[in-house]
């Protein structure tokens, strides 16, 4: 009634519904329920959280949140209010092969059998290679991530997919964490098999280590990273050029996958904070 009044008088719908003109005034005056009270609080926090995700979080870690700041509600209830405002978890988008495979060349043992678990960090990386569309071309992306926190310890960009481009990947990666004995796996695309890479492993005393061909189970872990990136942020975005691409590419990786986006597969905290916490256990 309260929302039509400028269509018809309160007097008129009042009879057409059968309610008192009495009732309707002390509902006005009635404040909110306890509960549309917490819902609104609720609701109010839900917002904030979203925001700070960047519009990326569903339900469980918008809850994770919540229950951080002591906010604990059914999953029924957040779904509701989620649904009243407005509040939805990014989605995926189909990609295409950034890696094509050297039919001369040799490649690595797969040395890991689709067995993505490490007990510490640095044991095994990940590697892949996506890209980010642009106005004016692709930007292409070289990824290493660590399998036992998620984190990415290792990623270049360029406008080219040859071999520097991984290459600059690893460099990254060996220079932040200096690992001992790692195993870096990989696709088989031409620039993993290439001579230049294998050398540059055989000299930081890295493992490579491949998967077969064609089969995205084989480097899920990554392909899972390409993923996240892709419905989080490049669909969400476009990009005029390639530095402007870069620029958000690296605020993603840097200032939110790694210290602040949570990961279910590693109790629903950042990568960042699982290397904290295994370190202080």
């Amino acid at each position: 009634m309260k929302a039509h009044q400028a269509m018809w008088p309160i007097v008129t719908q009042c009879r057409v519904l059968g309610v008192s003109t009495s009732g309707y005034s002390a509902w006005l005056k009635r404040p909110p329920s306890h509960r549309a009270q917490a819902d609104a609080a609720i609701g109010d926090a839900l917002e904030i959280y979203f925001d700070r995700s960047r519009l990326t979080y569903g339900r469980p870690r918008l809850a994770a949140d919540l229950r951080d700041a002591g906010i604990r509600t059914s999953d029924k209830r957040l779904a509701r209010l989620m649904r009243e405002r407005k509040i939805h978890g990014a989605s995926r988008r189909k990609g295409f092969t950034t890696t094509t495979r050297d039919k001369d060349a040799r490649p690595a043992p797969d040395l890991v059998e689709r067995e993505f678990r490490a007990d510490a960090p640095d044991k095994l990386w990940v590697a892949d290679i996506t890209y980010v569309p642009t106005l004016a071309g692709f930007l292409f992306v070289a990824i290493v991530l660590d399998v036992f926190s998620r984190r990415v310890v290792g990623w270049a960009m360029a406008a080219h997919l040859r071999t520097e481009l991984v290459l600059d990947a690893l460099d990254m990666a060996i220079h932040r964490r200096n690992p001992k004995s790692v195993i870096h796996h990989s696709d088989q695309g031409c620039q993993y098999t290439s001579i230049a890479f294998g050398k540059r492993c055989e000299q930081a005393g890295v493992k490579p280590s491949m998967g077969s061909v064609g089969d995205c189970y084989d480097n899920a872990m990554c392909e899972s990273f390409n993923a996240t990136l892709e419905c989080e942020l490049l669909v969400r975005h476009r990009f005029k050029n390639r530095r402007e691409a870069a620029l958000a590419v690296f605020d993603f990786i840097e200032g939110w996958y790694n210290p602040h986006r949570r990961h279910t597969s590693i109790g629903n905290i950042s990568p960042v904070d699982y290397e904290r916490r295994s370190q202080a256990a």
